[in-house]
């Protein structure tokens, strides 16, 4: 009972009281700056694992080279910005059978002359044709060949990320007018429905995802059901992390369509876009 009373006890048993709501106030400092610190590496490139981007004139640029070295020709240089103001994704990745992999679609000479892939456009009447003369024109190797074309898009709708062109307002605006088409035009694709996809990410609001924007580019068998299934949250394996890996979303939106470090273009509701 003396010890109670004693005002040395009572000291100490206040400071060790203190001492025990500081030690508690600094975990707690400690745990929320590590969360801090985890949330924003969270927001940076390398918590996502984003690929760097090219130059806007670069991306959507591709270099096709399936037998091109095999053969001793230069591999062929594909600009994806140059054909889509002429042609929607449709036509080429359904019609004229392009997969949507680099390097895996047959392509042969023998077949561009017979009206086959490129050969369906290609054929000197619509586009230059497979003449000598225009070899270098396509099997140049250069990514940066006819770069000079991309100058004069300066004045089309702007976006932050991919070659920094809102292709889908250049599309609703009329500044571009693709063709759908060129052998067999689709069926009534008016379905316009939104969905809403929930984010795996900790504290990452969800997705939407427009059907009505695709569709003015693509058919629906591009994505369904080899790269969706048809009903909704069926769709296994679905995430972030695979689509990172060309998979799902990333077939596109890695680099051809707007990157996905555009993150609010898909989550609206996120504070900021990934730099």
């Amino acid at each position: 009972m003396e010890r109670l009373h004693s005002p040395i006890w009572t000291v100490r048993d206040a400071m060790q009281n203190l001492f025990r709501k500081m030690r508690k106030l600094f975990v707690f400092i400690f745990i929320f700056t590590g969360m801090m610190i985890l949330f924003s590496y969270q927001d940076s490139p390398a918590f996502f694992g984003f690929p760097p981007l090219p130059a806007p004139e670069q991306y959507g640029n591709i270099m096709i080279n399936r037998t091109s070295t095999a053969h001793n020709m230069k591999p062929v240089a594909f600009s994806h910005w140059s054909h889509r103001m002429h042609y929607t994704c449709r036509v080429c990745h359904l019609e004229l059978e392009f997969y949507m992999q680099l390097n895996v679609t047959e392509i042969t000479e023998e077949a561009n002359k017979s009206g086959k892939f490129c050969g369906a456009c290609h054929d000197g009447k619509i586009a230059f044709g497979h003449g000598k003369e225009n070899c270098e024109k396509c099997h140049n190797g250069d990514m940066n060949f006819d770069m000079e074309k991309f100058a004069k898009l300066k004045d089309f709708p702007k976006t932050k990320f991919g070659n920094k062109i809102d292709w889908s307002a250049a599309l609703q605006t009329g500044l571009i007018n693709p063709r759908n088409f060129i052998f067999t035009a689709p069926a009534d694709m008016s379905f316009d429905k939104t969905m809403e996809l929930s984010a795996e990410n900790f504290m990452i609001p969800p997705a939407v995802f427009p059907h009505k924007v695709h569709i003015q580019w693509l058919d629906c068998a591009n994505c369904h059901p080899d790269v969706f299934n048809i009903k909704k949250k069926t769709t296994k394996h679905f995430s972030m992390s695979l689509c990172l890996k060309g998979e799902f979303c990333g077939l596109c939106h890695l680099k051809t369509a707007f990157p996905l470090n555009d993150c609010k273009r898909c989550h609206p509701d996120m504070s900021e876009d990934i730099k």
